[in-house]
């Protein structure tokens, strides 16, 4: 099956398991705030990422969204957003890592989608999936990276007030700085190559 992307150089991308697909979500206030403080590869904003899957000639994307950790069609994945969809691949010296990878991540079908974005807690969130599988995949050593996450408008000290109000209905504090990652921070991790852009 050939799934084909339009990319800088107008070249013909096949797509392979274990890519990863960044995109822009519209999700409102949330969304606009993580794009806010997060930045993306060639400044673009990436509030949703999955994990590519071919099986049975089919293209899955592997993703922890809505309610859990679960597998998408390529086609239902793509129809999340309007926004262009970036693709990367790692680069050669890590593709061993992705069998592994992607065998972790078909292990966590159903693990609940993690609302409260706190590593290491039995959930998932799209980013902390990635994080954790090629981590495993890694001998369990961070072949990607955590950092503090912040959930403040930039430049000053004050959360955003969509944020506040989202940890205030869950009971728990904000957790400001408190280890994570994002899909635009993964977007720009050097062990990538970001292959070319899907547009509608």
């Amino acid at each position: 099956m050939l799934i084909t992307f339009g990319s800088f150089a107008q070249q013909k991308i096949h797509l392979k398991s274990g890519d990863l697909i960044f995109q822009d979500l519209d999700c409102g206030p949330l969304c606009d705030a993580i794009n806010a403080v997060t930045q993306g590869y060639g400044g673009n904003k990436f509030s949703h990422m999955g994990m590519v899957y071919l099986r049975n000639d089919t293209v899955y994307i592997i993703e922890a969204s809505g309610k859990d950790v679960h597998m998408s069609t390529l086609e239902a994945f793509l129809g999340k957003s309007k926004h262009p969809h970036y693709v990367g691949r790692l680069k050669r010296t890590y593709r061993s890592l992705i069998r592994r990878a992607l065998t972790y991540s078909i292990h966590q079908f159903g693990v609940p989608y993690d609302d409260q974005y706190l590593y290491d807690n039995g959930k998932y969130y799209c980013s902390e999936l990635i994080y954790d599988a090629f981590k495993y995949a890694n001998n369990d050593k961070p072949f990607f990276e955590l950092l503090p996450m912040t959930y403040k408008q930039p430049g000053s000290d004050t959360y955003f007030p969509v944020w506040k109000a989202y940890f205030d209905q869950l009971g728990i504090p904000v957790p400001e700085g408190k280890p994570g990652c994002n899909p635009g921070g993964i977007s720009l991790s050097p062990k990538l190559d970001i292959l070319g852009v899907y547009s509608n």
